[in-house]
């Protein structure tokens, strides 16, 4: 399974990379990672999006918000699966992101038990 991290904090991807250690090694998941919204656009123009089985991106990011790159995957990429993630959480972003289409929308920081589940059921 193919997934693409979105957020502006490279550190992120040391994290997804320790935290699913098991997963990659086993071939169950393979990360790919960019740090704005604008490198996510670019990817998925580059990429056969219909390999990809989910977006997680962050919300609170510099140029294109994740919002913004919401609402953006949704107009062109309507199959992709698009979980919102923000360290600041608030009820009008929650209302947006669902508004525009998100799955999911979890909290910073990032429970990945929970992370892992919501994973396994697009599975």
């Amino acid at each position: 399974m193919k997934i693409l991290v979105v957020d502006d904090e490279q550190e992120v991807q040391r994290l997804f990379e320790q935290r699913f250690r098991k997963e990659r090694r086993e071939g169950l998941v393979e990360f790919h990672f960019a740090f704005s919204g604008e490198q996510a656009l670019q990817f998925l123009e580059q990429q056969k999006v219909t390999d990809l089985a989910l977006i997680l991106s962050d919300i609170n990011m510099p140029g294109m918000s994740g919002l913004e790159l919401l609402r953006a995957i949704r107009e062109k990429y309507r199959e992709l699966k698009v979980f919102m993630v923000t360290a600041y959480e608030n009820d009008r972003n929650r209302e947006l992101a669902l508004q525009f289409g998100a799955d999911d929308y979890l909290t910073k920081p990032l429970d990945f038990t929970l992370l892992k589940e919501k994973i396994s059921t697009i599975l």
